[in-house]
């Protein structure tokens, strides 16, 4: 097993892959002995030489920031003596860049899903019941205990209510975020069936609601207002016994991988993120667009000191400036609320290893692979191109992977070097960066990318994660379904009233 790593030709670091490297030791770099000086933390990183103040220490080919002081080959760098480089809006150029993607396409190779009416895949076949407001969170679930306890729902992978504490109180955009959710999860393919409960005097009316879900499948939706019934506990559930037997006609067949929408996540990061988990998704990436399929990558925070990474992959000058767009309109809603841009990483990307938001996003964006951008997404749109999409929502684990769901990703992949229990309301693969995680949190890891740092080839750890997800697609539950740990959580941009 490697103990250190140097991870492009051009860095002026290196990371420690071990638990054990000691101040005194001798380690060897391209050639040359370097004598650590300090004991160096398994993810963080030391000099390869003399770094002057004030110099850019390079990571991934990049710089990561500026040495806020001196810094002599083998010593430790992190928080204490780097800083970042990030300051606000910037301008930028179109450089645009392609690579060649050497995936074949595999056309025999298909999944098992359910084929909706419009014509989108689902690959779980659950019943729904989601609230209008937050106030009938109650009801809905006494729905849905009575539905699991009185109803034969064998043939479902689950009933569910996903409650939220909105849809009231609201104003304007935050409001309509609001309603763009909650229809966004109304017309997931993952649910084979919706009871959408009302109170009656929220300001998401159900009238109002309708004409923003648009079109739906009227035998698998289903409204029901409490205040206009004597009993919505009763009624609710006569109306989800009806939905349970609908579903029950729903079978598996066998569909293209260019059905397949996969959101790309990370959370918990560690210094191994950039080298391992996120490296490995970008190569998953890359394999299911070159199938047809369409993989979508968010955290918009966590894209600034790599946007440009992305920027010169835009498909045409439209998809650069609206990349621009997505990148600056997001720096001027943390300026709206008085809020520091660069507050970024958490205190356990920095225990991790992770100094700085540039060498956190340049480990984040690898999840995007190489393939070309394709569009760029507002919260909540749904997907209209095949490929690699941007998409407008925060770096938060809860409300990215809900908004990746709620524009149509059936699966999202999640690397972490931290771990995390949580799940949204799609199937929320949990990948570790590290060995050392999976073993520890077995009960929340679902597939370990630490091995790339162990001698394994990544073509032949691509193959294995190929093999677990289209396993997951078929119908193979991820840890967090086996606990039911499953939510949904709404960007809330405004005031409450």
């Amino acid at each position: 097993m490697k103990r250190f790593l140097k991870i492009n030709a051009v860095d002026n670091v290196a990371v420690a892959i071990a638990d054990d490297l000691k101040a005194g030791e001798v380690v060897e770099i391209d050639g040359q002995a370097i004598t650590l000086l300090e004991d160096i933390t398994r993810g963080h990183k030391f000099a390869l030489r003399d770094i002057a103040q004030g110099e850019n220490v390079i990571k991934y080919g990049y710089p990561i920031g500026h040495a806020t002081e001196e810094v002599k080959q083998g010593g430790w760098i992190h928080s204490h003596n780097l800083k970042t480089n990030l300051h606000d809006n910037l301008e930028y150029t179109y450089d645009h860049k392609s690579y060649t993607i050497d995936y074949p396409k595999r056309d025999d190779l298909k999944v098992m899903g359910y084929l909706r009416k419009n014509n989108t895949m689902g690959i779980r076949n659950e019943l729904w019941i989601v609230p209008s407001v937050g106030c009938v969170n109650g009801q809905a679930q006494a729905i849905a205990e009575r539905v699991k306890r009185e109803c034969d729902c064998s043939h479902l992978d689950d009933v569910r209510v996903y409650t939220h504490n909105y849809g009231c109180s609201q104003l304007g955009e935050d409001h309509a975020n609001t309603q763009h959710a909650l229809a966004a999860l109304v017309k997931h393919p993952n649910a084979g069936a919706v009871l959408v409960l009302g109170l009656g005097c929220e300001n998401n009316q159900i009238a109002s609601f309708k004409e923003v879900i648009g079109e739906w499948d009227e035998e698998r939706v289903k409204f029901l207002i409490a205040q206009e019934v004597e009993d919505e506990i009763a009624t609710g559930f006569e109306i989800c016994k009806e939905l349970v037997e609908k579903t029950r006609e729903d079978k598996r067949e066998p569909l293209p991988l260019s059905y397949l929408r996969v959101g790309l996540k990370c959370g918990g990061s560690d210094g191994f993120s950039g080298i391992t988990a996120n490296p490995l998704v970008g190569l998953f990436s890359d394999w299911l667009i070159a199938q047809g399929g369409t993989t979508i990558l968010t955290e918009v925070p966590e894209m600034f000191g790599a946007e440009t990474i992305l920027m010169d992959r835009a498909i045409n000058k439209e998809v650069f400036e609206n990349t621009v767009c997505l990148i600056n309109d997001f720096k001027g809603y943390f300026r709206k609320y008085d809020q520091p841009i660069y507050e970024n990483p958490s205190p356990g990307n920095k225990k991790g290893g992770i100094t700085t938001l540039e060498e956190k996003s340049l480990g984040c964006v690898q999840k995007g692979g190489a393939q070309q951008v394709v569009d760029v997404l507002s919260y909540c749109q749904p997907i209209v191109k095949n490929g690699l999409n941007l998409l407008q929502a925060p770096g938060n684990d809860l409300v990215a992977a809900s908004s990746l769901a709620l524009s149509g990703c059936q699966i999202v992949l999640f690397t972490t070097g931290r771990g995390t229990p949580f799940g949204a309301f799609v199937p929320t693969m949990k990948i570790s960066t590290n060995t050392q995680l999976s073993q520890f949190k077995a009960n929340w890891i679902d597939f370990n990318a630490g091995t790339m740092v162990e001698d394994e080839e990544p073509q032949v750890v691509l193959e294995r994660l190929i093999e677990k997800i289209i396993a997951t697609v078929n119908g193979e539950p991820l840890k967090h379904e086996k606990t039911g740990f499953k939510e949904i959580a709404i960007f809330k941009t405004g005031v409450t009233l």
